[in-house]
């Protein structure tokens, strides 16, 4: 029976987030990841395809990519060579000059239906960003007074986690917006920012290594995975 949860590594590091980005239809991942990890990433996120590439010549593609579908942004740091390679196997990609918010992944957080982007980001950017990943709704904002929200939280069309200094009044905000019930939760061993240690789409998701049994248990609660 296929497992909807599991915990894995990237390049031998628990911070699985920093490193892969996943969609409900692609898995981009850095280029020499493990065997294992790519079917790992096939079987419980049930996609098709896993993509390697780099992204300005480094393997941070959780930090500087978001994507949607087979549509992928990236910051205007990425190589011409890169675009072209991914473009390739049929991505959509999409580059934005976005000045120092270069780490799109960190910056913003978004399901199907809505996006919170990091604060200080220029509203067209954003505007734009919105409307390439088809949110219908979008927000500039922190969360638990951390700006790079998609650093802090982690958001499906199932359910969302978030940093466990979220106060419940923010907790009801997040869940209204982006219509989903959120909670607090960590990975790997206690760490806030959960998007550094958890890859998720609608039909599954990947936790670092390091992440505990009970952490385990309030993401699979909280992201309703299996449901």
């Amino acid at each position: 029976m296929r497992e909807s949860i599991d915990r894995a590594r990237v390049l031998g590091s628990p911070h699985i987030g920093t490193y892969v980005v996943a969609t409900d239809e692609v898995v981009l991942v850095p280029r020499g990841v493990e065997r294992e990890f790519k079917e790992k990433a096939r079987e419980v996120l049930s996609v098709v395809d896993v993509v390697e590439t780099t992204i300005a010549g480094t393997s941070l593609i959780g930090i500087f990519l978001t994507a949607r579908g087979r549509t992928v942004l990236a910051p205007d740091i990425v190589r011409d060579e890169e675009v072209e390679e991914l473009r390739s196997t049929g991505l959509r990609v999409e580059v934005l000059e976005v000045s120092s918010f270069n780490a799109l992944g960190n910056i913003v957080l978004h399901n199907s239906k809505s996006m919170y982007a990091h604060p200080e980001l220029n509203r067209e950017v954003a505007s734009k960003i919105a409307s390439i990943l088809r949110t219908s709704s979008y927000v500039l904002k922190s969360i638990a007074n951390i700006p790079t929200v998609g650093s802090a939280a982690v958001v499906t069309d199932k359910g969302g986690l978030v940093h466990p200094n979220a106060s419940e009044e923010e907790l009801r905000k997040l869940s209204e917006f982006f219509g989903v019930e959120f909670d607090v939760g960590t990975v790997n061993f206690g760490i806030g920012f959960v998007r550094s240690g958890l890859v998720a789409n609608n039909y599954g998701v990947l936790v670092g290594e390091l992440t505990t049994g009970p952490e385990i248990i309030r993401i699979t609660k909280a992201l309703r995975v299996g449901e």
